[in-house]
């Protein structure tokens, strides 16, 4: 202090207690401005100046906290700590920046979706195919929003019974990115993954929806070794998160029919099948009989006329026996001649006193021959 009562501080000591006097009155701020000198060093440092009309004020932030693409001419809102820095002067450290204002809005996107897409984030050779039905599903949502109750509801009505694991998030605003990408994170970091991660939220504004055209969340959801169900806004409402994701769904409830049957419809389904099977069964059968009883008339048929032709061959080979049968012979007045046991069919076989056996067809008679005449 001076002889005149003035205090007097060094540069460092001013810088100090001008800190303290801003962190206590001014401990983060918002500021809403047009973005100039707008530059990236290093790729980690961001520079650049917020202006209107009559001032302008110098910014320095991360750029991870960038989200996406910006230039200059936009119109951004940025919320910073105030500091006076001991040799580089007064500037705000940025915690976050996000553009305002429908165009501005507009252009940013315009902006990271080209640069995403030189990447090859959006490319539809990337998108993985969804488990249906899956069992085991991650959800990110607003818990008290409308989006997360349709989801639900549908889920449950259409098929039920399903392991839903869910995280709160704020869905717009300044946090909602950070919450967004946290979460999915936390789900590709569990040691049991769900099958599918289901972002979803409601309609809104351009500004409302900007969380899901952050940078940050983009490629959050490409990376995501969980494949991604994106169900953000109205169907007219397509944000950068959705054409990252492997499916998009035009709402909500479109997301739950994405994933899961109606089980009235496959209940009805499972009827119609069983009837259809008895229908075929019971056609199997009458086909079946119908063989069978054609089978059996043409068996029946043919032991018929087995049985004929056997019974033909028997007459015939009986009335063949019956005519060689030497007792028909005798019953036709011939007889049989034996000389001792030996049949005699010639006469020089027998000389004069010779004793034959004569057989009749009603007994056997003896007799000497006499002598050749």
């Amino acid at each position: 202090m001076n002889s005149g009562g003035d205090l007097i501080f060094s540069v460092s000591d001013f810088v100090t207690v001008c800190n303290q006097t801003l962190e206590f009155a001014y401990p983060s701020a918002v500021i809403e401005g047009e973005l100039a000198n707008f530059r990236i060093s290093k790729n980690r440092w961001v520079f650049f100046d917020l202006k209107d009309e009559t001032a302008s004020l110098k910014f320095f932030g991360m750029v991870h906290q960038l989200p996406g693409p910006l230039e200059d001419g936009m119109t951004v809102r940025v919320q910073g700590v105030p500091r006076l820095h001991p040799q580089f002067g007064f500037s705000i450290v940025m915690q976050n920046i996000r553009p305002v204002g429908v165009g501005v809005i507009k252009r940013a996107a315009e902006l990271l979706h080209d640069k995403l897409a030189l990447e090859g984030l959006f490319d539809e050779s990337r998108k993985r195919s969804l488990p249906y039905p899956p069992e085991r599903i991650g959800l990110i949502a607003s818990r008290e929003s409308a989006a997360f109750a349709d989801f639900t509801k549908i889920l449950g009505a259409r098929w039920g019974g399903l392991e839903i694991i869910m995280r709160d998030v704020q869905v717009q605003g300044e946090a909602a990115p950070e919450q967004i990408v946290a979460a999915i994170t936390q789900f590709n970091a569990m040691s049991v993954l769900p099958e599918v991660l289901v972002i979803t939220r409601g309609g809104g504004s351009a500004e409302d929806l900007q969380a899901f055209s952050d940078e940050r969340v983009v490629r959050a959801v490409a990376a995501s070794r969980i494949p991604v169900l994106a169900a953000i806004g109205h169907e007219t409402d397509i944000s950068l998160a959705e054409l990252a994701a492997d499916k998009r769904a035009s709402t909500p409830s479109n997301a739950a029919e994405f994933l899961t049957p109606d089980r009235q419809a496959v209940i009805a389904g499972l009827a119609s099948m069983q009837r259809d099977m008895g229908d075929m069964v019971h056609d199997a059968i009458m086909t079946a009989q119908l063989k069978l009883s054609g089978q059996q008339a043409v068996l029946a048929q043919n032991v018929e006329s087995a049985f004929r032709e056997a019974r033909w061959r028997l007459t015939n080979t009986t009335t063949l026996l019956e005519a060689l049968n030497p007792k028909a012979v005798l019953r036709r007045g011939y007889a049989i001649v034996r000389s001792k046991t030996v049949i005699v069919s010639d006469a020089k076989q027998l000389h004069g006193g010779d004793i034959v056996n004569i057989e009749f067809r009603d007994g056997h008679r003896q007799a000497t021959v006499t002598e050749d005449k």
